[in-house]
Formats: structure tokens, sequence, C-alpha cells
């Protein structure tokens, strides 16, 4: 079925529209990703202006037509890649600036004579340029790590670019070979590309949109809101799997912690105090334990602290260096008077096979009350037969 270039306009400009308005209706659902959509959704608005000026491009007089309708396109393009861009903090006016004024420049001195060159080849050079720095932009995924679906954005981005790479320096070598039928042709492939091209990247993106916002209310499900730690379901849940991968040969450590007379600072102080110290503990103990440790906050004053690769001296000195750390920062000041807190800590360490992550926390749980009772800002160690006991109860 032959389909004229009239018919493949349309369909172009009616898909980068409706394109546009998706785009534009879902800043409702990404507030973060506001800005972003709205830059896209005028990115692809602008594209569809550029391609009703062309499908008409004929009826202006001179170069007016097809100059008009290749910077407006063009401006489309890098209005794609600030979009993208701006993902990851990053922008591209200057440059984008200068590429728009270069094109406009060519235009105006190849003139007439020059026509169907530089609608035909030169046109496509910055087209292919503002894609291949998209595609770039998308990989590269500063600030949209972790979204598989860039990578499909950056896929059809960057065979767009190579598309009109191929328009800019092959073409030009099969025109002189075959003359207009591949010009034709040409056009014909150009127009079906672009339609893929102005339904496949915008889908794609919005997909990589709503994948960001389900990965964060994910995260939000399994962090604690005051302190940013993990909260007791994510410790569990994180905590089975890195036993399970530690087996039987590497060692694993935990430390239960329980803040000393937290009730008294929060009748004493208030509770945003009590909220602040809090704070102060998560913080400390991101400082003191490292990226390698699974910290979650279990409990209303209670945390504990998987340390992966510790056997029980390490243990033992990372427990010691967090009660330590935390009796000497002052938590909160109010009304002149700092806070200073204290933590008691319980450590228990796998015993090999016979170690699951409910022994660990009882064990942990059973030393860290040892060490309250004997007055708080301690380290305790469980007892050796934690591993026995469960043997024990299993038999």
């Amino acid at each position: 079925m032959h389909v004229d270039l009239i018919t493949l306009y349309l369909l172009a400009i009616g898909t980068l529209l409706a394109s546009s308005g998706m785009t534009l209706w879902e800043c409702r659902s990404h507030p973060k990703r506001s800005q972003a959509l709205r830059i896209l959704a005028t990115a692809y608005a602008t594209i569809a202006v550029g391609c009703a000026v062309a499908a008409f491009r004929r009826y202006l007089p001179g170069v007016t037509g097809p100059a008009l309708s290749n910077l407006v396109i063009l401006t489309g393009y890098l209005g794609i890649l600030h979009g993208a861009a701006s993902l990851n903090g990053r922008q591209y006016r200057v440059a984008s600036a200068l590429l728009v004024i270069v094109q406009a420049m060519i235009w105006a001195v190849g003139g007439v004579p020059w026509i169907g060159v530089i609608w035909g080849y030169v046109s496509a050079v910055p087209i292919a340029l503002a894609c291949g720095m998209t595609c770039r932009e998308l990989l590269l995924g500063d600030g949209i790590k972790g979204l598989h679906s860039r990578y499909i954005a950056a896929w059809v981005s960057g065979v767009h670019a190579l598309f009109y790479a191929g328009r800019a320096f092959v073409l030009p070598w099969l025109a002189s070979l075959y003359g207009m039928p591949a010009l034709s042709i040409s056009s014909q492939i150009t127009m079906y590309e672009g339609v893929l091209y102005s339904v496949v990247l915008p889908m794609t993106l919005l997909r990589m949109f709503r994948e960001e916002a389900h990965g964060q209310l994910l995260q939000d499900s399994q962090t604690d809101y005051l302190t940013g730690l993990g909260n007791r379901r994510w410790f569990f849940e994180q905590g089975a799997r890195l036993m399970r991968e530690a087996g039987v040969f590497r060692p694993v450590s935990l430390l239960a912690f329980d803040l000393d007379q937290f009730k008294t600072i929060n009748d004493r102080y208030g509770h945003e105090a009590g909220d602040e110290v809090l704070k102060s503990f998560a913080s400390v103990a991101r400082a003191v334990l490292g990226p390698d440790a699974l910290l979650a906050r279990i409990g209303g004053e209670e945390f504990a602290a998987l340390l992966p690769g510790l056997d029980g001296t390490r243990g033992k000195e990372a427990g010691e260096a967090m009660v330590r750390h935390f009796a000497a920062t002052v938590a909160h000041r109010t009304n002149g008077v700092a806070i200073q807190a204290t933590v008691s800590a319980g450590l228990a360490h796998s015993q090999g096979a016979t170690s699951t992550l409910a022994d660990l926390l009882a064990a942990a749980d059973r030393a860290l009350y040892r060490a309250k009772s004997l007055g708080g800002n301690r380290l305790e160690l469980a007892s050796a037969d934690h591993g026995e006991r469960r043997r024990r109860s299993a038999v």
C-alpha cells in the first residue's frame, strides 16, 4: 500500500501532538520531573509544528519554507536533548543556540541555488548531532541510574542519529548512482522512520518516568521516614538474603541497639528533641559502621545493624566504636541545653550454617537487655551457645 508524503506528515504531526499531550499530563503524577516533562512536551509539539511547515514548504517563497521548517524541527530535537540533559542536571543552551544560528547562516548563504543540497543532506547533520547527544545523556544517566528503560530510549535516539547521519553522508553517494529514485525512496523512508521515532521515544521516556516513580514508591515503603534508614520489613528481607549469600564460610555479625533513657528525653525536652536524637544516631551509625552495614530502625528507639564479613572480634570493635562515638555526640540543643544521649548495644555473630537472622537478632537482643540492666552506654556480647539453643529447640 502506497502512502503519500502528505499523509505521512499528518501522521507524524498527530503522533507528536499526542505524545506532547500525554507527556504534559504526566506532570501531575511526577512533580519531581515536571520540568523535564514540560521541556519534552514542548519539544514534541515544536517538531510537530516544523513538520506542518515542511508539508507545505513549497507554497512559501524561496528558501523560506525549507529553512523555517528545518530550523523549527531542529529546535524541537534540541529541546529533547535539553529535556534528557535536565534529568542529569546539565544544560546545552549555548551550544543549542549556536547550532541553530549556524544552520540559519547556512540557509542564508546557500539560498535558492543550494536549496536541494541543504534540505536533502546538510539539514540532517545538526539533527544527527542532537540525537547523538541525547543518546549520550540517556546512557550517562547520572540522575536516572538503575532505570532500564533509559537504555531503550538511548537505543532509539542512537538509531535515529545514525539514520540522519546516513542521510547526510551516504545518501549523496546513492543519489549520484541512482538519481531521483534514490531521493524519493529516501524521503519515504525518512517519514516512516520519523513516525516510528515520534511514537517509540516518547512512550519509552514515559515508561522511564513511571519506572522511576515506582522505584521511589518501593524505596519509601522500605525506608523509615524519620531517620532515612531501612525499616523492619526491609531489614528482614535484605538480612535474610545476606545471610544466604554469606553461607557457612563468611562471618556475619549483628548489632542490636537501644537508646538509653529515651522516654525521659522525650518527656523532658519534647518529641521534637527526641526525633533529633534518633536522626543523630542514624547519622553516627552511617559514619561509624560504613556503607556495607545493613542498617535499620526496627522499633521506636531500637535499631539493628547486620555486618557481613565481620567476625566476633571486628564486630565487637565496631559496636564499641558506635557506643563511644554516639555518647560523644551532641544531638540537639534546646533552650541552650545540649542533649547528649547514650546507647546500649548487644552483639551476636554467626555460627556457620546453624545461624539464621532470627537467631542472631534474638541473641543480640538478649545481650542488649543485659547491657541495659548493667547501666547502659555499653556493649555486651551474646553468649556463645545461642546456636546450640536453636539446635535444642529444633530437637
